[in-house]
């Protein structure tokens, strides 16, 4: 599995030299895990700028400028917050590009609109951003794990096409 995330995350690190930008990371319930995956390539600290474990709802808000409104209307997993959440993470940061996460990774706290695997993934390039749902199967941390991955595939690839 760790050589499969080095290659994608050299995947990223190219794509992101080739448009001399750095990227930051916003993340929910994966707690970090992209953060971690990103680092643990030599040389990141040349592309990667940091991030922001926005557990909290106030620390949505407030790092990372969610409205309240979003939140109190459609809740922390959804697309316009992973939305706002990516952008933040620029506005905090400095970088051109970054990637954010919000969802329900269970055991417990699932829903009937939102079960467990339930993950929203944001990102944004510059000014824009995208948000896509996912549905992952598996324990907590496989979910943890495929939305960290596809968090970083998704930048990757916008990032291919731009």
């Amino acid at each position: 599995m760790f050589e499969e995330n080095d290659i994608l995350v050299q995947s990223l690190a190219c794509a992101l030299k080739k448009r001399g930008l750095a990227c930051a990371s916003a993340e929910s319930c994966t707690g970090g895990l992209v953060g971690a995956m990103l680092t643990a390539v030599p040389g990141s600290s040349d592309w990667y700028l940091g991030g922001v474990i926005s557990y909290a709802n106030s620390v949505k808000t407030g790092l990372l400028h969610v409205r309240e409104e979003d939140l109190a209307s459609v809740g922390a997993v959804s697309e316009p917050v992973v939305r706002a959440m990516a952008l933040g993470a620029c506005a905090a940061t400095g970088a051109g590009a970054a990637v954010a996460t919000s969802g329900v990774a269970g055991p417990g706290g699932g829903s009937p609109e939102k079960p467990v695997g339930t993950v929203w993934i944001g990102w944004a390039l510059g000014s824009e951003s995208r948000a896509r749902l996912f549905h992952f199967p598996g324990s907590r941390d496989e979910v943890r794990v495929q939305a960290a991955r596809a968090a970083i595939e998704g930048l990757a690839a916008w990032l291919e096409e731009a």
